[in-house]
């Protein structure tokens, strides 16, 4: 363990604080220290997992216990991540800051024992060129790093990370392969083992290990408890031919995160079914479900969809997160004009506005964020979902039924005797639909809805293909908004660099002003709470399109989608694409995600 006295050396060399700081931290260090003592010894009387073997008290648990302001910062204290990092440098050692989604379960679980592990803090993390990679809190033990070189017959390359992330990864990882260890080991193979879609008539659930086994409960409690620390929007539980893989969306982008073994898929799902209210005993047919939790306090629901695949039942689940769902419309992404022209669509008493864009593209988001602004004692809401994604009080909220013919187009119906002032429809799929939604907005309603097109001029020939005269949409549709999600520059790493505009036009970036030359863009350059991608979190791009007279004029039975287009950019409409650029140009994101979520429409 590295000499207090060497620490503050370091400590003070880096400017990190005063040498009067450093000789009041060792002044109070055996105080603080036999505290420290105490509270890991109740700790672990009262069977704290983290704390069921001793783990050292450093020097540096002491100086996160005192608090210590910063010399280089005033304002801001010593950290855990901080501390370790600039001792790791001072040593000449690799700092690691542990990212979970790449650590792989077995390695972690099966290299050294737990209580090895947890008594010298010792991690192992990844195989490299041979070398077994371990992360440590306490570099200069290196007899716990030969015992683990003799053990493995592997050369091992330790590497420092804090010792909080250790412990926590030590203590979920071990603890989620205990659980789902035993459940196999419960797991009786007399019966047939879901295999593929030829197996289903003649399978029996009587040799299934029950949901309600607890190694399944805490496996299921441990994914729901990791998915929402790590930001995650889905779940997927995918079974494959001899595995079951766990995946988790963060930020638009899938992460296999677990590999399970396949034994106890079945209990897992079966677990997750039980939760959601679902059927167990159906493993034939699709079936949605939702679970209510809590994340930080906060009700949490969870949508779950289960459907029959190759080699079993496939769910996802998709984290309805209230913080995410309910936004200020004014930082969700609208740029100032077009934020202005779609306050001034859901301002007007009546007529359709539609939000188009692709599974995934922030549709609901904008919805409910929409109704909550719109939302007050005086006006009646009333909502018609497939399924409800977030149950709000304030909005009155219908979930469709087709199996007892409670439909959009039927429902829609009734809901117009319900003294309504503004109707929500989950998403207008046929003429039926279509013909209520527009009645609706006729008889003096604010209507609005979700169209699965690519963009807002193409929504209006949707309606047009589905059976909607021209006539009738001059008199209802208010405007449409296209949108999608573009990744956000990590703001710790974010850095600038040129490129030529030439470059960016080659590639289909076009800039209004531009002129031969060079461009100053950003970028991430990849750092720990990034998990080096160079992203994090995302904003929404959109494009507003109020339905002009201009529009309506060019509106008619037998209308071109490119004269439509060519009559949209004459009333200062901007698309997708050129809203992604001033984006990119402001530094908000990359060109790299333009290209990707946006695409370049020549009519415009």
């Amino acid at each position: 363990m590295i000499a207090s006295g060497k620490i503050c050396t370091i400590l003070v060399k880096k400017g990190l604080i005063s040498r009067q700081k450093a000789a009041e931290a060792l002044k109070r260090e055996q105080k603080v220290r036999d505290i420290l003592v105490q509270k890991r010894d109740s700790m672990k009387k009262g069977g704290s997992g983290l704390n069921s073997v001793d783990t050292p008290i450093s020097f540096i648990d002491v100086l996160l216990a005192l608090k210590i302001e910063r010399d280089d910062r005033p304002g801001k204290t010593l950290d855990e991540d901080l501390l370790y990092e600039t001792i790791s440098d001072a040593l000449g050692l690799p700092y690691k800051k542990i990212d979970p989604l790449k650590l792989d379960l077995n390695l972690v679980t099966k290299t050294i024992p737990k209580t090895f592990a947890m008594k010298h803090l010792l991690l192992p993390i990844e195989m490299k060129e041979g070398n077994l990679v371990v992360a440590t809190s306490d570099p200069l033990n290196r007899d716990a790093v030969i015992d683990v070189e003799r053990a493995t017959g592997l050369k091992v390359t330790p590497v420092v990370s804090s010792k909080s992330d250790i412990k926590k990864m030590i203590s979920e990882f071990f603890g989620f392969k205990q659980s789902i260890s035993a459940a196999e080991d419960h797991f009786s193979q007399k019966g047939i083992e879901l295999k593929n879609l030829e197996h289903y008539v003649s399978l029996s659930s009587a040799d299934e290990l029950p949901s309600t086994d607890q190694h399944i409960v805490n496996a299921v409690n441990h994914l729901f408890t990791y998915s929402f620390e790590q930001r995650a929007s889905d779940i997927h539980i995918e079974p494959k031919r001899e595995t079951s893989l766990v995946r988790m969306r963060i930020d638009g982008i899938l992460h296999t995160v677990y590999t399970l073994p396949k034994k106890v898929h079945n209990a897992v799902l079966s677990r997750i079914k039980t939760l959601s209210g679902l059927n167990m005993a159906e493993k034939r047919r699709p079936q949605d479900g939702r679970i209510k939790t809590e994340k930080d306090g906060v009700e949490v629901e969870i949508r779950v969809s289960t459907i029959p695949v190759a080699f079993g039942e496939k769910a996802v689940m998709r984290i309805m997160d209230p913080d995410v769902l309910f936004q200020n419309l004014e930082n969700i992404g609208f740029e100032g004009e077009d934020f202005l022209k779609y306050h001034n669509m859901i301002k007007m008493p009546h007529g359709i506005i539609l939000v188009t864009g692709p599974t995934g593209s922030g549709k609901s988001t904008t919805l409910y964020s929409t109704l909550r602004k719109l939302s007050t004692p005086e006006i009646n809401i009333v909502t018609i979902e497939d399924p409800i994604e977030m149950i709000h009080e304030d909005f009155n909220q219908i979930a469709v039924q087709p199996a007892i013919d409670v439909t959009f187009a039927t429902i829609l119906r009734n809901i117009l005797r319900q003294d309504p002032d503004i109707i929500m429809v989950g998403e207008i799929r046929d003429l039926q639909t279509a013909q209520s939604a527009v009645q609706a907005a006729l008889t003096g309603h604010l209507v609005l809805s979700t169209l699965h097109t690519n963009d807002t001029v193409s929504s209006v020939t949707r309606l047009l293909d589905l059976g909607i005269p021209p006539f009738l949409l001059h008199s209802s549709l208010t405007g449409i908004i296209a949108q999608r999600l573009v990744r956000g520059i990590c703001p710790n790493c974010i850095e600038s660099f040129d490129m030529e505009m030439e470059e960016l036009q080659s590639l289909g970036i076009r800039i209004s002003d531009s002129r031969p030359g060079k461009v100053v863009l950003k970028r991430g350059k990849g750092c720990v709470e990034c998990r080096h991608t160079g992203y994090k979190g995302r904003r929404g791009v959109f494009e507003v399109l109020p339905y002009t007279e201009e529009l309506k004029k060019n509106t008619t039975a037998d209308v071109d989608l490119s004269a439509l287009r060519k009559a949209a950019s004459k009333t200062g409409f901007a698309s997708l694409r050129q809203r992604a650029v001033v984006k990119m140009l402001r530094g908000e994101t990359t060109y790299q995600e333009v290209l990707r979520v946006t695409w370049e429409q020549e009519d415009y």
